[in-house]
Order: C-alpha cells, then structure tokens, then sequence
C-alpha cells in the first residue's frame, strides 16, 4: 500500500468516527425532555438538501398548515446544492434564487439548466438589500402570498425582513444570532454592503426576530438544532398545530455549528426524478 493511499484510508476512517459521533450526539439531544411534546419540530428534522433538517422541519410545517401554491423564494441560496429550497424544487415547486455571488450563480446556471428552461426556477444575480428586496420579488413575479420565504445573507436579514410590506409568505426561513441567548433583543446597524466577517457581528438575535415576526403577524414556531435557522408561521394559520408558547425562551437552540456537518448519505447533486402522488410536501 503507497503512503498516499495509507492517508486516504486513515481519512476515510477519522470520516467515519466523526459521523458516528455527530449521529451520536444529535440522538442523544433528542431524546432530551425538551424534545418530547410531538409538536417540537426538531423531531422531524431531514437533511435532503439543507444545511442540517431543515428540509423535514419544512416539511412537517407544510403537512401541518397545507400548501397552495408550491411557490417558494430564497435569499442566498448558494452555489444551488445545499440550500432551503431546492429539496421542494426536486418536488415541483417553483420559485426564484437571488444570488450575489457571480460564481455561485454561474454554477446555478449550469446545474439547475433544466428548472430554469422550463420555468421552474428564476435566478437573479443580486446583492440582496432592505431598499431592494420587494423590487426584487417583483421582477420575479412572485404572488403577493407565497408558500415559503427563506432569508440567509450573513448581515442584514432582519432588516430585509422588516422591509417586506407588500408580499405575506405564509412560511418564513430566517438566520439567527445563536451566539446572543434568548433574552437578548440585539440587531446588527444596517448596512446595504455587509458581509460576513468570521465574527459574531451578523444578523440578529432570536429575541429580536420573535419581536419583528409578531409585529408582521407571525409566530415562532421552532429552530433548527444547529442554532442557525429560525421558523415562523403566519398567525392565522398556526391554530393549535405548533408548540406555544411562541417565544424566543421556548424555541432557542444554542450555536452546534458543529453538526452541520453531519452527512446524510452521498455526495449532494441535483436530483431529477420522477415524483409518485402523495409524496410531496
């Protein structure tokens, strides 16, 4: 055996300790007191093509309050492989990406050829912004009440949120600061041009969007358990479906950055099927 492949083997093994262990882990935080009622979401967490389970929090959402009309918008989707929204592009929905990143939009482009042909998907490179967000929404034809709004941008994402009037999703996707605990209502200052600069000066914390999704009408209604994304429901379709109470104490995770990286079978990539009635979200 050369010292080359003897390093590959060794990495192949550390690989799969880490998955064992980050498997490990996240069963052992789910069978937590805190997870025991059916209605906390992080029961049904799925990674398809999401960071870590946001695709089967999505998806118990969606079983929960019903769908309309499959149409989905997302912030900062990526390079289009790992993101919030393209597990429910796989299923049929349509929707649009706005991207600012040129070679993550080129990389869109030539991946996802097929949806944007046929009009399923409407990718525009942009720099996402409070000022723009609605003119963005509307160069995509996008209906004034959606399925599903996703907002990850590293910076201003309760600021972008705050400004949307004209469009009421019934489901909103959005970045926390999992670094402030749940008592604390802090927001990053404004900034158009921010981008992420490795520190915990980004976005807002859960408090803060518990705050601003009461004062658009919306109700907290889980995080991810990773401490990266935070779910809200429109009030008039929450009914008893969710866990209450609907606050940032209730719902906040802390920062466990470390299990995204848990794998969840192969190597991610478009995926192109056919889609059997009843397996939909």
């Amino acid at each position: 055996m050369t010292p080359e492949l003897l390093l590959e083997r060794i990495q192949q093994h550390l690989d799969s300790i880490e998955q064992i262990e980050l498997d490990r882990r996240t069963d052992e935080l789910l069978r937590g007191a805190k997870y025991d009622d059916p209605k906390k979401l992080n029961r049904y967490e799925h990674k398809v093509f999401s960071q870590s389970g946001e695709d089967g929090i999505l998806a118990e959402i969606f079983r929960s309050i019903g769908v309309t009309n499959h149409i989905f918008a997302e912030c900062s989707p990526g390079d289009g492989l790992e993101n919030n929204t393209l597990y429910l592009l796989t299923l049929g929905w349509k929707g649009c990406w706005v991207e600012c990143d040129p070679i993550k939009v080129n990389a869109i482009m030539q991946r996802m050829r097929p949806r944007i042909a046929e009009g399923s998907l409407f990718v525009q490179q942009q720099m996402v912004t409070a000022e723009n967000i609605e003119s963005l929404f509307a160069v995509a034809s996008l209906p004034q009440e959606f399925d599903l709004l996703s907002i990850d941008i590293d910076g201003n994402d309760y600021w972008v949120w705050e400004k949307i009037q004209r469009f009421s999703p019934r489901v909103v996707v959005i970045e926390y600061n999992a670094t402030f605990p749940a008592s604390c209502d802090w927001v990053m200052e404004p900034n158009p041009k921010a981008a992420w600069d490795g520190t915990i000066n980004f976005g807002a914390s859960l408090r803060a969007l518990e705050r601003l999704g009461r004062s658009k009408g919306y109700a907290l209604v889980g995080c991810s358990l990773t401490g990266v994304n935070a779910f809200f429901v429109r009030e008039d379709l929450t009914g008893d479906r969710f866990l209450e109470p609907f606050t940032a104490e209730n719902h906040y995770e802390p920062p466990r950055y470390y299990l995204a990286s848990r794998r969840a079978g192969h190597r991610r990539g478009p995926a192109w099927g056919v889609i059997q009635l009843g397996s939909q979200i």
